[in-house]
């Protein structure tokens, strides 16, 4: 499941086409895969996110934007827009010319879309989370507060009586550096979160007929979470900022693939089977605010 995944153009479809991928290699829009490179000239004045995977480039209401091209077995072209920048997935056999074609069709949205991105993201750099004794974070929803200096075997996380929010202990030095914390921090929540995640999965996947075979924490930079054939899930540690009905959205997402490996109609009634606010819930997905760690 991507994050920040938006709708996209539709078109028909065919088999994947292995001639097709060499003629979008070799057209003169394309961009060498590889590491991400120097935003190109007009890149910096638009300030649109530049996709760390980009091989194509196009222009679009102005703005030069260097996005990632997939070819699939699928019979629609799809964007995708993030604060990583613009991925397009289009069917095998469909012409680059026709995929420009519906570039400059959404041109607009695209254009729009990658600057809210953009914005969202400074929003977040400029409030990254500082570690100290008395930071705040979001768990599940709610707010916690780091509290150092606890004895060993006492650490963890503690209501707060008041009716304040609660309090995440940690047998960590009261004058441990803000790298020191954070990093207890991140290892506290990756703990808590294989156990939140194991927990929803199997409350889910029997009521949906699914069966899933293992569970890994992951930090990728574009998607909240996958799924493979074999029953593997991947879901991104950060979900646990989330309210607990976000993160039940995701899971049931990602064991939904384990019926069909699509986003088609089918795909989503199970989805909605579940979850029937499904959509609100990913609304609230897309427009995660939360800051930086």
């Amino acid at each position: 499941m991507d994050r920040g995944r938006d709708a996209a153009a539709r078109s028909g479809g065919l088999p994947l086409s292995l001639v097709q991928l060499a003629l979008d290699f070799l057209s003169p829009r394309a961009v060498r895969p590889g590491p991400a490179s120097p935003p190109p000239a007009g890149a910096a004045e638009a300030g649109l996110p530049r996709h760390p995977q980009a091989n194509r480039e196009a222009v679009l209401q102005g703005r030069r934007v260097a996005y990632r091209l997939e070819r699939a077995k699928r019979r629609t072209v799809g964007f995708v827009v993030s604060a990583n920048g613009l991925s397009v997935r289009a069917p095998g056999w469909l012409p680059v010319a026709q995929i420009e074609a519906a570039l400059a069709e959404k041109a607009a949205w695209i254009v729009r879309k990658l600057a809210e991105a953009e914005g969202r993201r400074d929003r977040q750099e400029t409030r990254r989370i500082v570690w100290a004794d008395g930071t705040g974070f979001s768990l599940r929803g709610e707010a916690v507060v780091v509290r150092l200096g606890a004895r060993r075997g006492a650490s963890g996380l503690q209501p707060a009586g008041d009716g304040g929010p609660a309090s995440l202990w940690l047998a960590v030095p009261v004058d441990a550096t803000p790298d020191q914390i954070g990093a207890a921090v991140r290892a506290w929540m990756l703990r808590e979160a294989r156990q939140d995640f194991t927990a929803r999965l199997e409350r889910h996947a029997g009521p949906m007929g699914v069966r899933w075979s293992s569970l890994a924490l992951t930090n990728a930079r574009t998607r909240w979470g996958s799924a493979s054939a074999s029953g593997a899930i991947r879901l991104h540690w950060r979900l646990m900022l989330f309210r607990p009905e976000v993160i039940d959205y995701v899971v049931v997402h990602e064991l939904a693939h384990l019926r069909h490996m699509d986003h088609s109609p089918r795909f989503w009634a199970v989805v909605a089977s579940v979850l029937p606010d499904y959509q609100a819930l990913r609304a609230e997905l897309r427009a995660d605010d939360n800051p930086r760690w």
